[in-house]
């Protein structure tokens, strides 16, 4: 820390910026992309949009409130301040990156990715300065990837509890499964935030995520693959990831690699 401290800093303003840039981009995209699949017969991805933009603008726009705690730890030379800094762009590559998909389904710029360029600089740049391990950023990175997948498997069934209300099982498998896969991400986001902060539950912690990814996630995806899409579907890397991470976890050698971690 007393070498990184104004690194830091520097980084803690860039984060603040972008999490401005964000609020920005965010309400200049809303509506148009709305509209764009309104214009496309999609009502039921506008109606996912409309409710899926402003859940993620709440949380992109409140992490300038967190990168400016973090400023104020980095001024103050707090231990703590790195790992808020983690929280913070963890929630703004999330926002940063999905916005794109809806952007670019109607045919619209995703200018949204800037943000999410800038997140993946700082969540690197915090790791390096809380000198996390190699293989704790590559657990934390793979973890990472489960967290926004299975996200988006909890904006899916948003878009097709809309127009499956003729199909009684699938309009109630889309409910039951909207809300267990947004628990499950929160709960990759909290375990990425316990494990690089040599949490001893941070285990457990994953564990429950992978579970919440797999048992939503895989109706999910088997179903629109055998039903739907009648090919690969695309959300079952998520519940797959979830499934790897899982056994991975479960590891004897996992456990000792990240008590051994802890105990840095």
């Amino acid at each position: 820390m007393k070498n990184t401290h104004r690194i830091g800093v520097g980084l803690s303003i860039f984060g603040i910026l972008a999490g401005l840039l964000f609020f920005y981009l965010i309400t200049l995209q809303y509506n148009p992309v709305i509209d764009a699949h309104k214009l496309m017969g999609r009502i039921d991805e506008a109606t996912s949009v409309s409710i899926t933009f402003a859940v993620l603008g709440w949380l992109g726009i409140s992490t300038c409130a967190i990168w400016a705690v973090v400023l104020y730890g980095f001024a103050q030379r707090q231990k703590w301040a790195w790992f808020w800094g983690v929280v913070a762009s963890t929630i703004q590559l999330l926002t940063g990156f999905f916005p794109a998909i809806p952007a670019l389904d109607g045919d619209l710029s995703a200018p949204t990715l800037i943000v999410f360029a800038i997140a993946a600089v700082l969540w690197f740049s915090m790791l390096w300065i809380g000198k996390v391990k190699g293989k704790i950023i590559a657990l934390s990175f793979i973890a990472g990837l489960a967290f926004v997948l299975t996200f988006i498997d909890g904006v899916a069934p948003i878009s097709k509890f809309v127009f499956s209300k003729s199909f009684s099982f699938r309009n109630g498998m889309y409910v039951m499964t909207q809300q267990v896969n947004w628990w499950g991400a929160a709960a990759w986001a909290i375990f990425i935030f316990a494990l690089v902060g040599k949490k001893n539950w941070a285990l457990p912690v994953g564990i429950f995520a992978a579970v919440m990814s797999i048992v939503a996630g895989y109706p999910l995806g088997i179903h629109n693959a055998l039903f739907e899409a009648h090919r690969f579907s695309m959300f079952l890397p998520a519940p797959l990831i979830s499934t790897g991470l899982l056994v991975y976890l479960a590891l004897p050698g996992t456990r000792r690699m990240v008590e051994a971690w802890n105990a840095e």
